[in-house]
């Protein structure tokens, strides 16, 4: 039997964050399209330091403080700040030894509601393996919580937290009705992710865009072995 302080749980929204118990859990926020994507590819590339922010006005403060400014509404930069949450903005060449002060419509908000957590990591597909790994090795309940759009469900981010589930049934047991329902969405999109995910809003949100290849990267599973943490007020790589 399974310990039972091993449970595993999924907020398929920020809206219902108030839900869970999450001072005593690890809190795993997930924002596939683009935004935790980013901020792992952006530390594995030699960012010191990322700061999530949940307004732009609060981005906007941070101007000639020597940080990077990134801001997104609506899958766009905002006009006046340095780029938005594309994974290629995060190259080493424009981040290493930088700390970046980001905002999105979603993913910072999520990372915002999760913060009195045990601890706060991030996931993408491109950490997943090792992602998975370090929770196997962590005594505390875990809860995915899935950022969503406008406090909306989305296929991709439950998708990606039904993949967290799958690798650690060994280890972690579902403790509610949104972790049945996410693994059952991965095992139905296993077989071929990006096709699956097509469907998606948010999909053809950023496909309306021109930035069908933001898509195919964010899909790229196991590129990194970077671990995104929240230490005070910014991310940082988690030392394992």
């Amino acid at each position: 039997m399974l310990d039972q302080t091993k449970e595993i749980n999924v907020c398929l929204s920020p809206a219902l964050i108030h839900l869970h118990d999450i001072r005593n859990s690890i809190v795993v926020v997930i924002d596939i399209f683009r935004a935790t994507t980013s901020m792992c590819y952006g530390l594995a590339n030699g960012a010191e330091g990322i700061i999530p922010v949940a307004e732009v006005s609060t981005c906007a403060i941070y101007k000639d403080h020597g940080y990077l400014l990134a801001a997104e509404r609506n899958g766009e930069v905002v006009d006046g700040f340095d780029f938005g949450n594309s994974p290629f903005s995060y190259v080493s060449e424009k981040v290493n030894g930088r700390t970046i002060v980001l905002t999105t419509t979603n993913g910072t908000k999520a990372i915002h509601l999760s913060r009195e957590a045990k601890n706060v990591v991030i996931g993408s597909f491109l950490n997943l393996t090792a992602l998975c790994n370090w929770l196997r090795r962590q005594d505390d309940p875990v809860l995915l919580v899935c950022a969503g759009w406008k406090d909306n469900f989305n296929l991709e981010d439950t998708v990606f937290a039904g993949a967290v589930i799958n690798k650690l049934k060994d280890s972690h047991q579902k403790g509610d009705d949104a972790a049945i329902a996410a693994e059952n969405l991965y095992l139905a999109a296993a077989n071929d992710l990006a096709d699956f995910l097509a469907q998606s809003a948010h999909s053809k949100r950023l496909q309306h865009l021109g930035i069908q290849k933001d898509i195919d990267f964010c899909l790229q599973v196991d590129l990194l072995n970077t671990i995104p943490v929240l230490k005070g007020d910014r991310l940082v790589v988690l030392e394992s």
